[in-house]
């Protein structure tokens, strides 16, 4: 199975180091987000900070990577992103402990979850995948700026290209479809990637959103029988973690995107998967 994927693969690598950054990723206690970490933490960064709503998995989550990086300088901290003042109360802390913010990856996310909504009364998956993340960066952003270089990267997805952001519905409280949900928010993702990106211009501050692939990961539990059929059946064709997590180290470290803001970015495999 394993080899079969391999054959989709492009193979992408860069020896960037990351001495003396501070990087914050977001849910970062499993699936891409966490190979991230690790890859970054490989790279030398100062420090990683990964940003998790469940802190017992987190805890976790933190000795795997640094037994898997040798990078001792790794942590967790509590954020949820579907609550306001867990946010605020995360970027708090961070404004006051860490001198410096390098990387801001915006990674943690909902799919095509049952309606629900967040402590703020938003649904829930254009709550977390864009206004909880959208709340954090502002929130970070003078940080951000003080430290430049520096990078934010917002982890979207192909879905974005059939989404839409219906104003009249936001919430979608009026009818819900869990793929449209999940479309528009990940829309916004790009579409705030691109403000971000003008409103940052000569600041140092470079932005960047991606599609991470197909991905085999925990994300895909909410998918309905017939989805789930079909990952199943293109599974040898799909990424696993470590494959899914290139694009957002990709953005995230090469240097040949210095001087690049506001794009988006896919893997030029799996494009098969549009057309299905």
């Amino acid at each position: 199975m394993s080899s079969l994927r391999n054959v989709f693969r492009r193979s992408w690598s860069c020896d960037e180091k990351l001495e003396g950054k501070v990087v914050v990723i977001t849910g970062a206690n499993t699936g891409i987000g966490k190979e991230t970490a690790i890859d970054l933490a490989k790279r030398g960064a100062e420090k990683v900070i990964i940003a998790c709503r469940d802190m017992e998995k987190a805890n976790a989550a933190v000795k795997d990577i640094i037994e898997s990086s040798g990078n001792e300088h790794v942590v967790c901290m509590k954020l949820d992103l579907s609550d306001s003042k867990s946010i605020r109360e995360f970027a708090e802390a961070i404004n006051k402990d860490e001198p410096k913010l390098n990387i801001l990856i915006n990674n943690a996310g909902v799919m095509v979850c049952p309606f629900g909504k967040t402590a703020d009364g938003f649904e829930m998956q254009i709550g977390v995948n864009h206004l909880g993340h959208f709340l954090l960066t502002y929130l970070l952003l003078d940080l951000i700026k003080k430290s430049a270089p520096a990078r934010i990267i917002n982890v979207s997805s192909m879905a974005h290209s059939w989404g839409s952001i219906n104003l009249e519905d936001l919430n979608s409280e009026k009818h819900y479809n869990k793929n449209k949900a999940y479309a528009q928010s990940k829309l916004a993702n790009v579409l705030f990637t691109r403000s971000l990106a003008k409103r940052l211009e000569g600041t140092g501050v470079t932005t960047y959103s991606l599609h991470p692939g197909v991905v085999q990961t925990e994300l895909i539990r909410h998918l309905n029988g017939v989805q789930q059929f079909f990952m199943k059946m293109v599974s040898p064709f799909t990424k696993n973690s470590v494959q899914g997590a290139q694009t957002t180290i990709y953005c995230a470290v090469d240097p040949s995107l210095e001087k690049e803001s506001g794009g988006y970015y896919r893997s030029q495999v799996q494009q098969f998967f549009v057309a299905i």
